[in-house]
């Protein structure tokens, strides 16, 4: 076992602390569900958008990038890097929506835009569809990627270690709800950030530096080796196929957890919880920039050291792991194990918390017991808060007992994508076309679903034609029934349309002489923005491996869209101060 004393004392105290932190928000949590799932809307920008950002970063996040960049080398990541076009999307044309929604979840706005059956149906399923099964999945990936750290690093039993692990961080999430998963977030993304950065430079120190690294790529692979190629077009490791699919299907196709089309989960619940609707912005905004820009570098590097460290790994994953226990002097290994604790906790204590708001907001209070069955609201909103405390118990069961149907994480990540295939257009759409009832979602759903089983027997393998087939498939199905069956009441429409106020022209007919505020802005907004991440990322890249030339052109890409971003920005927010 590699760990020493100072190793175990380092994880002790950062245990001890995360529970006493989870217990001092204890009390913030307690007056109502609204406390205990959106902090009783009182985030601040910063808060929130740090708390997005240490969601993304699970145990399984770097295992899972180096899986990729063995196989695929570093363009292998766009299969992620895809989401910042809807990302982007989001911050811009969907960020003020969801706030003004005033929801508690995002489930919640199905019975707000839609009435009648089908919207109560639409509402309790989903709800139970994505706080069961599918957050599940996600918990069975992210546990699988910590279950592989620890076996490597340890030696145990991982499954013991995780139960632990589950239990401790339930403790503190049945206890404060949003506050203690949002405040803890804030010092776990600290200390995994600086565990990441700590690996790099140990990776990249024993094969020499950046020069030891290329030198070390070529000799192994070759001199025209693809591992360190940015651009997946014409890359020799990846189909032309599933390069289109990524950068024209996948992004606003998918329904993917932390990347929803239109926004959506953990995302929405941060806008939510912010103070207003220029918090939820700036906070979504930040995300977006840290996840796509900032952040990926660190666990890039690693991973290609590990070709060369470990040349003939069964698993490549393990490498990262690998690299922690093999690299890391005393201390510094427990520095990197609560990195990965925190990575792990902070997603675990998101999807978990993000579960039990389904569970109780729209299905329990919706269909169980109501508000309006008990003699007064305190009453009311003590037995919900008891509630989704047992509701969480649950949800951490069910995320342990997935965990051992996962072999690897990208397995996790492709089939979530390809589940939802198709059913993304729906989620946006809805905001800015009055004609999309609840049949459209029902049916988008139901054709995702059917349409992912179906690809398979049908021909469809791979993953791009899996994707590319069954977002045809859903489409088809969703726009043939929304034409089929009849419009929203036009009370519902009117009232969705004056509580939210989207722009653009799918909602003219309900404005009438109401002046409308133009799309053009938001989607100006939405380009400078992906150009700012292009330009960060790749530029940083081609700083690190001396392409300076690559980087003169790139410099320019980001730095002038972000002067401009932000002058426009600022311009928006004095116009909508005045009007």
């Amino acid at each position: 076992m590699p760990f020493a004393t100072l190793d175990y004392v380092i994880i002790s105290v950062y245990l001890l602390v995360m529970i006493g932190v989870g217990l001092k928000m204890k009390r913030r949590a307690e007056a109502s569900t609204g406390d205990y799932f959106t902090s009783g809307r009182s985030l601040p920008w910063w808060l929130a958008g740090v708390s997005m950002v240490a969601t993304t970063f699970a145990a399984d996040t770097p295992l899972a990038v180096t899986g990729i960049i063995a196989a695929e080398g570093i363009a292998g990541n766009w299969i992620w890097w895809n989401f910042m076009f809807s990302g982007f999307i989001t911050v811009f044309l969907f960020a003020r929506l969801w706030h003004r929604a005033g929801v508690m979840t995002d489930v919640e706005v199905i019975e707000l835009r839609y009435s009648g059956r089908a919207a109560a149906f639409l509402r309790g399923f989903r709800a139970v569809y994505l706080a069961l099964p599918i957050n599940a999945v996600i918990i069975g990936w992210v546990t699988l990627g910590m279950a592989k750290i620890i076996q490597v690093m340890t030696g145990l039993n991982s499954w013991s270690v995780l139960i632990g692990l589950f239990l401790l961080t339930g403790l503190y999430i049945v206890a404060s709800g949003l506050w203690g998963v949002v405040v803890t977030d804030f010092f776990q993304f600290i200390i995994a950030m600086i565990g990441a950065l700590a690996l790099m430079f140990y990776a990249l120190n024993e094969v020499g530096g950046v020069t030891g690294l290329t030198a070390g790529l070529a000799e192994r692979f070759g001199p025209d080796h693809f591992y360190l190629d940015f651009s997946p077009i014409a890359h020799p490791k990846i189909l032309l196929s599933t390069v289109l699919v990524w950068l024209g299907v996948q992004w606003w196709a998918s329904w993917y957890p932390g990347a929803e089309p239109g926004g959506g989960g953990y995302i929405a619940q941060r806008m939510f919880a912010t103070r207003d609707e220029g918090e939820a912005v700036k906070a979504t905004l930040f995300f977006n920039l840290a996840h796509y820009a900032l952040r990926p570098w660190p666990w890039i590097l690693v991973a290609l050291t590990t070709l060369i460290i470990y040349p003939n790994l069964a698993d490549p994953e393990t490498g990262y792991a690998l690299a922690m226990v093999d690299l890391l002097p005393a201390g510094m290994l427990g520095l990197l194990s609560i990195a990965f604790l925190s990575a792990f906790m902070s997603t675990i204590s998101t999807q978990v918390n993000w579960g039990t708001s389904y569970l109780v907001n729209d299905f329990y209070v919706r269909f169980i017991r109501p508000a309006d069955s008990f003699p007064n609201q305190e009453a009311a909103q003590k037995h919900y808060v008891l509630v989704a405390r047992i509701a969480t118990i649950l949800l951490i069961i069910t995320g342990i007992i997935v965990s051992y149907f996962f072999e690897t994480v990208k397995g996790g990540w492709e089939f979530i994508l390809s589940l939802g295939a198709g059913a993304g257009l729906v989620y946006m759409l809805r905001w800015y076309w009055w004609r999309i009832n609840a049949w459209s979602e029902i049916a988008a759903m139901a054709a995702a679903l059917i349409g992912s089983m179906l690809a398979g027997p049908l021909g469809f393998g791979d993953f791009a034609a899996k994707m590319i087939f069954t977002t045809v498939f859903t489409t088809i199905i969703w726009i043939s029934v929304t034409f089929m069956t009849s419009p929203e009441d036009r009370q519902v429409l009117e009232r969705f349309y004056h509580k939210v106020r989207p722009a653009g022209p799918g909602w003219r007919r309900l404005a009438g002489e109401e002046p409308q505020e133009s799309l053009r802005p938001a989607i100006v907004n939405t380009i400078l923005a992906v150009h700012v991440v292009i330009g960060t990322l790749f530029g940083t890249g081609h700083l690190i491996f001396g392409n300076y030339h690559r980087l003169l052109v790139l410099a320019p890409m980001a730095v002038i869209p972000a002067w401009w971003l932000n002058k426009r920005m600022k311009a928006q927010v004095a116009e909508q101060r005045e009007g």
